[in-house]
Parts: C-alpha cells; sequence; structure tokens
C-alpha cells in the first residue's frame, strides 16, 4: 500500500506553486492523506487569508467525495440530485473546481486543493499537480526518489 509522505506533499505543493506562478497567481495549496487528514499547506505572499480554508476543504472534499470538486459543481446546483450537497458537513464540502483526488490502484489515497484564482485556474494548478503524481507512478522522472522513503531532491 503507498502512504502519502510529507516529502511527496511539499513535491505536489512546489509543483502547484510553480504552476500557480505561470498562470499570475498567488495561491493556498493544502494536501491531505487517504483519511482527508492535513499533511501539507502552503500559502504563497498574497494569497488570499480565505483561501487558506477553502483549499484545505478543496482537498477534503476530493477525498471524502472521492471525486474532483469540479464534478460536484453541475450536480448541486437547483433541480439537480445533489443540489445543498455543499451545505452538509458543516458546510465543509466544496463544490468549486480545485480539489482533486491523488488515486493509486483505483484507490483514493490523498487529494490536492487549491485556492487563488477561477475554478478553472483551480483546477489547472490542481491538475498539474496530480498528473506530476501520475507520472511519478508511472516511473517517469521527478525530483522524488522514493514514496516511501521520503527523499525530496531538486
Amino acid at each position: 500500500m503507498f502512504n502519502l509522505t510529507l516529502e511527496t506533499a511539499k513535491y505536489l505543493i512546489a509543483v502547484a506553486e510553480q504552476k500557480a506562478r505561470q498562470l499570475g497567481l498567488s495561491s493556498d495549496i493544502a494536501v491531505v492523506d487517504e483519511g482527508a487528514n492535513l499533511i501539507a499547506f502552503h500559502r504563497m505572499d498574497g494569497a488570499k487569508i480565505a483561501g487558506i480554508e477553502i483549499s484545505q476543504n478543496k482537498a477534503w472534499t476530493s477525498v471524502a467525495m472521492q471525486m474532483p470538486t469540479a464534478n460536484l459543481a453541475q450536480a448541486a446546483q437547483p433541480g439537480f440530485p445533489s443540489f445543498g450537497i455543499n451545505t452538509t458537513n458543516h458546510g465543509k464540502l466544496v463544490i468549486l473546481g480545485g480539489g482533486v483526488p491523488l488515486v493509486v490502484d483505483k484507490k483514493v489515497i490523498g487529494g490536492i486543493g487549491v485556492s487563488g484564482g477561477t475554478s478553472a485556474q483551480d483546477i489547472e494548478v490542481a491538475n498539474a499537480a496530480a498528473l506530476a503524481f501520475s507520472n511519478w507512478l508511472a516511473g517517469g522522472e521527478t525530483p522524488i526518489v522514493s514514496g516511501r522513503s521520503g527523499f525530496f531532491h531538486y
């Protein structure tokens, strides 16, 4: 079983921050484990204070619902099957784009949440980190030497 380490979370945050910078954003970025518990959080200079909780809740929602938060947006609209879902879980469930689960062998092992731009921009930033994670799992080149050992190289 793959466990998401702090070093892997730091790498995901670094990838997300780089993408946010490319888009001209100051983002709040959160990474959670398979139980939706916070592993790491990063607030870029100038990122909005409200984004702290939003990014953490996006990451939490992606794990709790086992899907990207953007998938909930349409279903949560008036007249659709999940209308009002965002009012559950003490308002912690977020239907804005930018929360993406991290999946290994079809099992959600964590999630990343980003807040700082539009939903489309937050999705792009979160997806950049998720793609880097997937590439690493597939044997692609990344700064991570081993997900279990926690080595982190630039």
